[in-house]
């Protein structure tokens, strides 16, 4: 029988060890910590009241992820949940601009504005899952739908700056897309970012932005059964540091990104492919709070408590501020901060009456600060009155990140930044999943195409590559 051993269970690690196993492969994965999960992890906090996400919180591709739809994880235990409105993005002056699961309702809101927000997300809007298709695949590719992609892609080229100036009159509606844009890590003025607010915003419409009820744990909980259930073997406390160390397979799969690729191959890895791996950025971190609170977050809109996630920043200007101060490694006085509010869908999670907040601020890559004053200043700046709901907080600094997760390196979320050539070479143009060095070595975390998000794409590439390397039906 064809072995596969596979190193890491995070999202991408578990979604290629279904694939491998359920075609017929014998998989072992091994994880250097005590539970699967990776950047999906949940964990009880605050004296076990609570339970809190280690890293992903909502997921706005997760439920739209074809890897996951095809694998079934809703069959095995994995339940999505909705608040009221997907994103809120507090302005000042004290309302909010709403993205509704509803297009017409989000335009008709942005009053001056509703045609061209209805325009720009149509192609997304119309196929979410379509859309998810297209941009969570291999660059080098033919499309299942050219003319999908197409179009995505006439808008999703121009630096989201320009396009918001271009198209919107209104800072709402400039503030609601810039939002969505800096899901990409990236100063706003960049080629290529109106794509993420695109997509972002167009399957927010439809899917929304959900999240896994129970904690995102439940998303890997569910890919592990699959796995399992197929005949994969999982061993958790196995820290591997040199790739000589695991057992003889025919393929080999790593769940990491390339500076620990570098470190774990050694002397095996020469050539262009091996600076590629020396050279890798990482681009801007982010530095991490959880709060239990004792009730709501006493928006100044009042809409904004139902929502699932918060955009904080004010306007685009100043989005756009604080995200080119961070690229260029200057912690900005008010930076963006993402807020979820897991209760606002899932009120299991903290006892009654009683509120969890997760939110994060961008801030430059290994930075050595704690943002946590800088965030409750974001929050309390469009909730007056919010530090007095604070009952404990949870405070994780880039360095604590990457100690718990050795992929976030440097506090980096994404497996290394989409700045520059990153973007297209992830971490090359073609092969992107097939490392060059003996036996067959295969990456598969966020570090190769789509990159990051917890949606499994990349395991589910890498696996396939693998299985049509060795002849064997992809199932």
């Amino acid at each position: 029988m064809t072995t596969a051993v596979i190193v890491g269970a995070g999202p991408n690690g578990l979604t290629a060890a279904a694939v491998l196993a359920r075609a017929g492969l014998d998989v072992t994965v091994l994880e250097r910590l005590d539970y699967v999960g990776g950047a999906s992890a949940s964990v009880p906090a605050f004296g076990d009241q609570a339970i809190i996400d280690l890293g992903a919180a909502g997921h706005p591709f997760g439920a739209t992820s074809p890897a996951f739809r095809a694998l079934g994880l809703e069959q095995h235990g994995l339940e999505w949940v909705h608040a009221d409105y997907p994103m809120a993005h507090p302005l000042p002056g004290g309302r909010a601009a709403v993205l509704h699961r509803d297009a017409e309702q989000t335009a008709r809101e942005l009053g001056v504005d509703a045609r061209a927000w209805l325009r720009l997300h149509k192609p997304a809007t119309d196929d979410p899952n379509g859309t998810a298709e297209s941009i969570l695949g291999p660059l080098v590719r033919i499309p299942s739908d050219p003319l999908l992609l197409a179009r995505i892609g006439v808008r999703g080229a121009w630096p989201a700056t320009m396009l918001a100036h271009t198209i919107f009159r209104s800072g709402a509606a400039q503030a609601l897309f810039a939002g969505s844009v800096t899901h990409a890590t990236l100063p706003l003025g960049y080629p290529l970012t109106s794509a993420f607010g695109v997509a972002f915003g167009g399957v927010g419409h439809t899917a929304g932005w959900p999240f896994a009820k129970g904690g995102s744990q439940s998303i890997v909980d569910a890919l592990a059964r699959v796995a399992e259930l197929a005949g994969a073997r999982i061993q958790t406390g196995v820290d591997v540091t040199d790739l000589r160390d695991l057992p003889d397979a025919d393929l080999i799969l790593l769940d990491v990104t390339p500076h620990q690729l570098a470190r774990m191959a050694g002397d095996r890895i020469e050539g262009p492919y091996a600076k590629r791996l020396r050279t890798w950025k990482y681009g801007p971190a982010v530095s991490k709070l959880d709060l239990l609170l004792d009730g709501p977050v006493p928006w100044e809109d009042e809409r904004v408590a139902r929502a699932g996630t918060v955009h904080l920043g004010g306007t685009m200007s100043e989005i756009a501020a604080a995200e080119h101060a961070v690229a260029v490694g200057r912690m900005p006085d008010e930076p963006f901060v993402l807020v979820t509010q897991p209760t606002a869908a899932d009120p299991d999670r903290a006892p009654a009456g009683r509120h969890i907040l997760w939110a994060y601020a961008h801030v430059p890559h290994a930075w050595p600060g704690d943002a946590s004053a800088a965030i409750e200043r974001q929050i309390e700046r469009f909730a007056p009155g919010f530090r007095d709901r604070i009952l404990e907080r949870r405070p994780m600094t880039p360095a604590a990140m990457e100690l718990w997760n050795p992929n976030l390196v440097g506090g980096s979320i994404g497996g290394g930044t989409l700045a520059g050539t990153q973007q297209l070479l992830r971490p090359v143009l073609a092969h992107p999943y097939r490392v060059p060095m003996p036996g067959r070595v295969f990456l598969c975390s966020s570090s190769t195409p789509p990159g990051g998000g917890v949606h499994g794409m990349s395991g589910w590439h890498a696996a396939h590559a693998a299985l049509r390397e060795i002849g064997v039906h992809e199932g």
